[in-house]
């Protein structure tokens, strides 16, 4: 299933005509999840059993005020976790907010280290915080990929060449940049017509004409970029967590569907299937829930409006760099026992402005996003052997 080189887009654009048509649904627009409401919050013992999600804290962006929604069954679907790095093909919100709510919620959550790194998206700078994706396609339709010197060069690391998997792909254009202290490689297109292009790639043609690029002449300047994470929350059959009634789908979840390095489109199956079976699970699980109980209010008492948002905005971008040089595509035993001391730095930090500061959405995803980098981090020092995305250069 596809639609020229937008699905997702075309995917969401018929999902929400279908939600605005629904009368029992309402959209909450200018809204950020929180923290999700279990036995810590309620300050209750943990029961025998598993804990129990009793719905979320959401903050209120147009009146800057806390929310508490009581629910009888909560579902996750926030996404990926890509702008935890500097280069990532994941739209400005991909922060991981989905993963961390449910790391802090004690739910299990595995495979972290497996993070696909799309190995050609746009070395172009666009001010809404995320790079455009040219397709692996494009190479499939006979693209080369050359150094600045205009040498291929996938030869050297793999007999596919340009076919080869992404994991491989980004390794060799990385280990090009290290050597030759460039910011990006070069995509030439040239060989394929304009014709065949612009049908199969409409979106992608239309991007490279808009920042100058006549693909018939010009080659296309492309970085690895973060661009879908293959752990997450880990889910049963029908997108069940760890935590009663509470669900999660999409690519926050932890399916076992794409292994260590997803084929390119299967995110499909997370967001489309696995939504589906979360919408008949939580219908039978509805049903049978009865507990009634009161949810205190948000505490937002001795609380003050910080006017450093630098303190934020920096941290931001360090963790980032952090993320980028230390836990990217190739990683080792002390870049990662680096990562690891710095975030735990960034932690305190963030942590302590959060429990003094008033409400901020920047400052609920900068602590997601480092939640999520602890996971990656951690994780990564725990894996033994390469595989699928997760490559430490140690264990060669």
């Amino acid at each position: 299933m596809h639609f020229k080189d937008i699905t997702g887009y075309e995917i969401e654009r018929k999902l929400i005509i279908k939600i605005k048509q629904q009368q029992n649904i309402t959209l909450l627009t200018s809204h950020f999840a929180v923290d999700l409401i279990t036995e810590h919050q309620l300050k209750r013992p943990k029961s025998k059993e598993k804990l129990t999600c009793y719905g979320a804290y959401v903050f209120n962006q147009k009146n800057q005020e806390i929310v508490t929604y009581n629910a009888k069954t909560t579902l996750l679907a926030t996404g990926g976790i890509g702008q935890v790095y500097r280069n990532t093909t994941n739209p400005i919100i991909a922060t991981g907010d989905g993963i961390a709510m449910a790391y802090r919620a004690k739910a299990q959550v595995s495979h972290m280290e497996f993070i696909q790194f799309h190995p050609t998206a746009l070395a172009h700078q666009f001010s809404h915080g995320r790079s455009f994706l040219i397709s692996e396609a494009v190479r499939g339709l006979g693209a080369i990929l050359k150094n600045e010197q205009g040498e291929a060069f996938m030869h050297k690391y793999d007999a596919r060449k340009e076919l080869a998997s992404r994991d491989i792909v980004s390794r060799a254009i990385d280990n090009e940049l290290k050597i030759s202290g460039a910011d990006f490689v070069y995509l030439d297109c040239t060989a394929i017509s304009k014709k065949d292009f612009k049908q199969n790639f409409p979106n992608i043609y239309a991007q490279c004409i808009e920042i100058g690029i006549d693909l018939s002449k010009q080659m296309i300047p492309v970085t690895p970029a973060a661009h879908y994470l293959c752990g997450g929350i880990d889910v049963d059959t029908n997108g069940c967590t760890s935590v009663q009634h509470l669900y999660a789908c999409g690519e926050c979840a932890h399916t076992g569907l794409h292994g260590a390095n997803r084929l390119a489109s299967n995110s499909l199956l997370e967001a489309l299937v696995y939504a589906h079976r979360c919408f008949i699970a939580t219908k039978k699980d509805i049903e049978t829930i009865k507990h009634k109980i009161s949810i205190p209010d948000w505490d937002g008492k001795n609380t003050f409006e910080t006017k450093e948002q630098i303190l934020i905005t920096h941290n931001r971008k360090e963790l980032q760099s952090l993320m980028s040089d230390y836990v990217g595509i190739i990683r080792t035993h002390e870049r990662l026992l680096r990562a690891s001391k710095r975030l735990n730095v960034l932690f305190e930090e963030t942590e302590d402005l959060y429990q003094k500061s008033k409400l901020s959405t920047q400052l609920f995803e900068l602590r997601n996003m480092i939640s999520t980098s602890y996971l990656i981090v951690e994780q990564s020092m725990k894996r033994v052997e390469n595989k699928g995305g997760f490559y430490n250069s140690d264990l060669i």
